[in-house]
């Protein structure tokens, strides 16, 4: 567009034209409302002078007619090619007659004059906008002509449905005629005339109006995708043709990033709409859409939709609809962003072009932690980069925001930056959704805690191994080609309680140095049909970006025998089943059930687990070594205690030898301070009581 002086000139040359048309109404207005024989301020006139003046008057004709008989001629508008003004015709499809209604409109906001000369030829001190009525009078010459120009006025004229102009009606007055109705243009496209910097007021709720700073080259996209889309943005925008692209998939910044960059290439901002937050305020949709819209075209900015997923509900219809329907008549470049696929559904043909985005696989990944860790100065041996690239399913900002956590936590600590910070500062990249659905757990347990048979261990290590190596055997290898399901690692930990299942998961999860989630299972069936495959729903979409362990605790609530179908109720119940086994083959993260009684759980659940991993109760020896750990080195204890002995006698597990240890503790806290035989014997007595166990001293 023209440079901004230029624009401004041209406003003026409009008010040029409408200064003329403005004088011979006025001299037309006193002769025929005999203004100068009035006898005060107020002109009272006289009521026969007045019918007479009436009804003599041609039906319909304009006020101002005398204005045509000057031998003065009006000047023409002038539009300069690539002006403001001929961007607004040409894109509106705006005529002359349109421009000088326009004209009208704008004069009040450019010069207060012309509200009095407005009530001055309205014949009313309260009318200082115009009405339709008075542009008619104005620009038109004949009563067929004034009668003809109404349809510039009518709901789907240019002005009217593109919302450019404003029929507002006095409040005062509950009905009224098209002719009585003021014009207002609206306040866009004044500050679009006026090329005033800055966003729409009425936008700033939900909409962000950028300078984009991503270059495309610095995103690492494919190759051949930046070369496709490169190409097919320029076109369009040269050629002024529109573009509708469809973002899907769920890395979200790197969505808004490559919209950001190719707005930087083609050198204009980025207008972000925030769709959930535009549906919160209650904003009448349809409306704010239109403007939405316009307002990207007066910028000539790159309009982009950000979660557009709420839209694509039967609630949210209408809306959805609505954008649809503004988006078949958009004229630049639109991207809307979801992470759920396209489905066509528009009552106009789109020509959606669809562009996915998957979180960045484990070599974007590395990438990522390598230019951000350069950046900070850092560097990660490849083990231990490898590693938690892997380990964390992390968008591009997100590994941004861990490395510059990481540093700044070790700049306040005054301490050397270590790779187990980095790992933490990346487990609080994720989980915060999955956090109001499910407890987290602090992992405090190492190998060296846990007491288990060498199979079991071995089994454990092995389930570690296929989370350190995933990357590996499936992407460098080539399984993810042969798989389409069961990517993750699927365990059933069964075993009687106190046997040391969530003990092991929390040595899991301390291994990899990944967040531990526990999900009560009891708490998530519901007796309402349906209600238990939502909560599940909600769970697996949580996790699928939280880079956590599950740990659903007390699986027989849910995965027992299916039944036989007798009742509707049998059917659900195997429903819930088998949406479970659904959402576990597709969760690529790790998920460990627990089981008091492994013989509850169904087969054809058994066959989809990875690892199926019994915890007996502890023999001697193991019980032995339990009595031996289970003690803090800080703890004053006898010297000569007798952990044999203990573990021959008392043939419980390790949680209840860690519950009496801790009771003998506090015995010993209340009495002479030094844990003894004694302390253990009667904290090992309370705990037979709590389990209804007889307990008969041997000791």
């Amino acid at each position: 567009m023209s440079d901004n002086n230029d624009n401004l000139t041209e406003l003026l040359s409009l008010l040029k034209r409408l200064d003329p048309l403005l004088e011979y109404a006025i001299a037309a207005a006193q002769s025929a409302f005999d203004l100068n024989s009035a006898s005060d301020a107020e002109r009272r006139l006289d009521v026969n002078t007045e019918v007479d003046r009436l009804l003599t008057r041609e039906p319909g004709a304009p006020n101002f007619q005398g204005y045509v008989e000057s031998d003065e001629p009006i000047p023409a508008i002038a539009i300069d090619s690539g002006s403001r003004l001929d961007w607004l015709q040409r894109t509106f499809k705006l005529d002359k007659f349109d421009l000088d209604v326009v004209a009208i409109a704008l004069a009040p906001e450019l010069d207060r004059r012309y509200e009095r000369l407005y009530a001055y030829l309205q014949d009313d001190v309260r009318c200082k906008r115009p009405s339709v009525d008075l542009a008619l009078n104005l620009l038109c010459s004949t009563a067929i002509d004034k009668l003809t120009r109404r349809v510039h006025f009518a709901p789907d004229a240019p002005l009217v449905c593109h919302g450019l102009l404003h029929l507002m009606l006095d409040p005062n007055q509950s009905k009224s005629t098209l002719l009585m109705h003021e014009l207002h243009l609206d306040e866009q496209v004044v500050r679009f005339l006026l090329d005033q910097p800055g966003l729409d007021s009425q936008l700033a709720g939900w909409c962000q109006l950028m300078a984009a700073q991503v270059r495309l080259q610095d995103l690492l996209l494919p190759t051949e995708l930046k070369r496709s889309l490169t190409k097919l943005v320029k076109q369009k925008w040269a050629l002024e043709q529109p573009l509708r692209l469809y973002f899907e998939g769920s890395d979200r910044p790197g969505k808004r990033q490559t919209a950001e960059a190719l707005a930087k290439m083609l050198k204009i901002p980025l207008l972000v709409v925030d769709l959930p937050r535009m549906l919160n305020v209650k904003v009448e949709f349809a409306s704010m859409l239109q403007r939405v819209f316009r307002e990207s075209w007066f910028q000539k900015a790159l309009l982009y939709f950000d979660g557009f997923d709420i839209l694509q509900t039967d609630e949210q219809a209408i809306a959805n609809q609505s954008l649809l329907a503004q988006l078949a008549d958009s004229h630049g470049i639109t991207i809307v962003a979801s992470q759920q696929s396209w489905v066509p559904s528009a009552s106009k043909p789109l020509g959606i072009i669809t562009i996915s985005f998957p979180m960045p696989d484990f070599a974007q990944r590395q990438r990522y932690w390598q230019r951000y860790l350069k950046l900070a100065d850092l560097k990660l041996d490849q083990v231990d980069l490898e590693a938690i690239a892997a380990r964390f399913r992390l968008t591009s900002t997100q590994i941004a925001e861990a490395v510059a956590t990481a540093v700044h936590n070790s700049q306040f600590k005054n301490q050397k930056l270590t790779t187990s910070d980095l790992f933490s500062t990346a487990r609080a990249q994720s989980g915060h959704d999955l956090g109001t659905l499910a407890r987290k757990m602090e992992a405090r347990y190492t190998w060296d805690d846990i007491v288990l048979r060498p199979d079991q261990l071995t089994q454990l290590q092995e389930l570690c191994n296929q989370a350190k190596y995933r990357q590996l055997v499936y992407e460098e290898w080539g399984f993810e080609q042969k798989l389409s399901l069961g990517k993750g690692v699927n365990a059933l930990f069964s075993g009687l309680p106190g046997t040391g299942k969530t003990m092991a998961a929390e040595v899991i999860a301390n291994e990899l140095q990944l967040d531990l989630y526990r999900i009560d299972l009891s708490q998530i069936v519901s007796k309402y049909i349906g209600e238990t495959e939502k909560n599940l729903d909600r769970i697996f979409t949580a996790a699928a970006s939280s880079n956590a362990i599950l740990l659903f605790d007390e699986a027989d609530a849910l995965f027992g025998k299916r039944s036989e179908v007798q009742d509707a109720h049998d059917r659900y119940a195997n429903i819930e089943v088998g949406y479970l086994l659904q959402k576990m083959e597709e969760y690529e993260g790790i998920a460990i059930l627990t089981t008091n009684l492994r013989s509850s759980i169904d087969d054809a659940f058994v066959r989809r687990l990875q690892f199926i991993i019994d915890f007996p109760l502890p023999n001697q020896q193991e019980r032995f070594q339990i009595w031996q750990q289970v003690w803090p080195q800080k703890l004053p204890k006898q010297e000569d205690l007798d952990f044999e002995l203990l573990a021959r006698q008392f043939e419980i597990t390790g949680a209840c030898i860690r519950n009496i240890a801790l009771a003998a503790a506090f015995l010993a806290a209340s009495d002479g301070k030094v844990v003894t035989l004694n302390h253990i014997t009667r904290a090992t007595q309370r705990e037979y009581q709590k389990t209804g166990k007889l307990f008969l001293e041997k000791l």
